[in-house]
């Protein structure tokens, strides 16, 4: 190219520096000539942001046009900048210069100058994977990092993956929503990734409906479904650190998306990483018959739709229990209160501290009330002086829920995912049987839970006639799944998880921890007008149905090829390709392996489920009826394990089926995850 390309402001630049496919050559190890030349163009006084990527084999990464600019020899102009190194291509892409976070160029810079490989790598090294939960990553510089550049690139590969799949897209459209993460070192956050991703689609004549406000997420789904859109996206990392950020993705059923869908919107995104005009700018919005708000409307509907599912309003009026609420610095606080009058029940006490969105968290160690007690600190001091006996806890993108409640001991007990999946489950089928007294219809009645969560649904549908399924860990599974039944005249009632989230309403295919707040309100209410609690109630499905015991934690770990060891030394255990067969004193009766579609119940020793060779899960069934599975975390850097004692009805000891679980899970721990010798980090209590 003639001439230097950093002659125009007032734009700023992106430069690709793109490794060529033909040599096998890196950019793991950046060499001293790209690290110099990178210094020299960082150190100009010209705004650029850096970009790697390499070219794909056979063809070029960028688009010809970009291609044509390539800066193949030394700059005029008297930037001092070398000329681009070999084996490398550099273009130079300009963007509008209020679109740069200089928070990146100097953070890059600064690594360049110390000769920080390492960190240089982890930016710019390898692209954030998009998998069936989206994209998950800290917000920052580089392609590995939640920017306004992968945002748009994201983007523009869903746009196009979506154009290919439905030929009424710009009829339909799609709904775009937020949770209220920001992180200002950056320049990110969840509002602005969202009005570029709709920016994306706009530009391409598809109408989108950006909320206009923070949503939970469960908002997303049902406005995909409400609307019949094509597709959703709902910007938020959930629990994650306050440094991360998500793109998660909503097919039109409204579920979230599952293979091949990842894999081909992964490889739409690839071919369509050059932005496209006018991509960052998103005040190009403002005013286009496009935008629209659905904000009003749906949460209107929502909540009409939730008044289906109070079943004793006259109970909500009157009753004396008081509730707190927590919304961990999230969005939940607004939601939770409309639901409370939706069910004429006095809403609850708000934990000021954390009432209000606050991307800082600052409170809370961890926003995630799966946690356990350290993060509703704030609650039990608000709820014993204000007398409340529950406390509710959403987490901040309030799709999940955790409960409290004070026993008569003057202590708190937090119910697990599976025991408030027993209650819910139990309220749920319950309050249906009482207005449909024509059993013949059980046949159609569905609940659901992942595979690693308690089957205490599967006991009580023994007992009371109608279906139990088990899907893969995840709503991605039994949103799917709950939609199928769906569309086949079924009636799926509930469906939870382990990791306090679950689907009340099937009017929102995904874990919804508004429905679910309001609705255990209810139950708690229902509950005190039988002087019962809700842990005298649990106790009383466990005496009826069996007692489920259950047990679940994790080890951290943050390096990919540690965890895979680990793995696999369990598949070959003695060094000859054989699983273990005791762990400790508990002899094993079954293994099923979720990742190599292993499964020695079945006739053919293949696995029921489907597999998935990119995460690691295994389940060991043991001769004293025990279960525990073990598999990786597809969000955060854990090795999970969860673990269940089932009995029968009529085993009325639960402390020694707790102390022979608790022994089985120290046996896991020692002998399968041995985190000594993989320098395991513990669950923190």
């Amino acid at each position: 190219m003639r001439g230097n390309p950093l002659d125009t402001a007032p734009l700023a630049f992106l430069l690709f520096i793109l490794l060529d496919a033909g040599t096998k050559k890196r950019i793991r190890d950046p060499a001293p000539d790209i690290t110099s030349f990178l210094l020299s163009i960082l150190s100009s006084s010209f705004p650029v942001v850096p970009y790697f990527g390499h070219t794909a084999p056979g063809r070029n990464f960028l688009p010809a046009k970009s291609i044509a600019a390539l800066w193949s020899d030394s700059p005029k102009g008297g930037q001092g900048a070398g000329p681009c190194p070999p084996h490398f291509h550099c273009a130079f892409i300009p963007v509008p210069f209020a679109a740069v976070s200089f928070g990146h160029s100097h953070a890059v810079k600064q690594l360049i100058a110390e000769g920080n490989k390492e960190e240089l790598q982890r930016y710019f090294g390898a692209r954030m994977e998009f998998g069936t939960a989206g994209l998950r990553a800290a917000m920052g510089a580089g392609i590995s990092h939640m920017n306004d550049l992968t945002i748009i690139q994201t983007t523009q590969g869903f746009c196009r993956y979506l154009e290919k799949q439905f030929s009424d897209l710009k009829q339909r459209g799609v709904v775009i929503s937020f949770d209220a993460r920001a992180h200002p070192a950056s320049g990110g956050s969840s509002r602005r990734f969202a009005r570029l991703a709709a920016t994306t689609f706009i530009s391409q004549g598809i109408p989108v409906y950006l909320f206009s406000d923070i949503t939970p997420t469960p908002f997303v789904p049902y406005t995909v479904s409400h609307l019949k859109l094509c597709a959703g996206i709902m910007v938020t990392a959930s629990h994650n650190p306050k440094e991360d950020n998500g793109y998660k993705v909503y097919w039109d059923n409204g579920a979230q998306i599952i293979s091949p869908h990842d894999r081909e919107i992964s490889q739409a995104i690839e071919e369509n990483l050059e932005p496209w005009p006018q991509a960052w700018d998103d005040s190009l919005i403002n005013g286009s018959p496009l935008l629209h708000d659905p904000s009003a409307s749906i949460n209107k509907d929502y909540f009409e739709d939730l008044k289906k599912y109070c079943f004793h309003r006259g109970v909500n009026r009157e009753t004396k229990v008081r509730f707190v609420h927590t919304s961990v610095h999230g969005v939940g606080h607004n939601f939770v209160q409309s639901a409370f009058r939706t069910f004429d029940l006095v809403p609850p006490e708000a934990v000021p501290e954390q009432k209000d969105p606050d991307p800082e968290f600052p409170t809370v160690k961890y926003p995630n009330p799966e946690e356990g007690k350290g993060v509703l600190t704030l609650s039990f001091a608000l709820a014993d002086k204000t007398k409340a006996k529950i406390i509710l806890a959403n987490d901040p993108d309030a799709d999940r829920l955790a409960v409290a409640e004070k026993q008569d001991s003057g202590e708190w007990r937090v119910f697990s995912g599976n025991e408030l999946g027993a209650l819910l489950g139990w309220w749920l089928f319950t309050s249906w049987k009482e207005k449909n007294q024509d059993h013949s219809t059980l046949k159609d009645v569905y609940m659901l839970s992942s595979t690693v969560s308690s089957k205490i649904l599967r006991a009580i549908a023994l007992k009371e006639g109608f279906h139990f399924e088990e899907t893969l860990t995840g709503f991605k599974w039994m949103g799917n799944r709950a939609k199928q039944l769906i569309d086949q005249g079924k009636n799926v009632l509930f469906a939870f998880e382990e990791a306090i989230g679950y689907m009340c309403c099937p009017f929102v295919l995904d874990k919804d921890g508004i429905s679910a707040a309001v609705i255990s309100a209810e139950l708690a209410s229902f509950l005190a007008t039988k002087n019962l609690s809700l842990s005298q109630q649990l106790k009383a499905i466990y005496v009826e149905y069996g007692y489920h015991i259950t047990k679940a934690s994790y080890f951290i770990c943050h390096d990919p090829d540690t965890i895979k060891n680990l793995f696999e030394n369990l598949r070959n255990y003695d060094g000859k390709n054989n699983y273990p067969k005791t762990c400790g004193k508990f002899a094993i009766s079954g293994i099923r392996d979720l990742t190599t579609g292993y499964d020695d119940s079945q006739p053919d020793k293949k696995a029921v489920l489907p597999t998935s060779k990119s995460s690691q899960m295994i389940t060991f069934t043991f001769a004293n009826g025990g279960v525990a599975t073990m598999r990786t975390s597809g969000t955060e850097p854990k090795i999970k394990y969860y673990s269940e004692l089932c009995a029968p009805p009529g085993n009325s000891d639960p402390e020694q089926l707790k102390k022979e679980l608790n022994e089985l899970v120290s046996a896991i721990e020692e002998y399968f995850f041995q985190p000594q010798k993989y320098n395991l980090q513990p669950k923190a209590e």
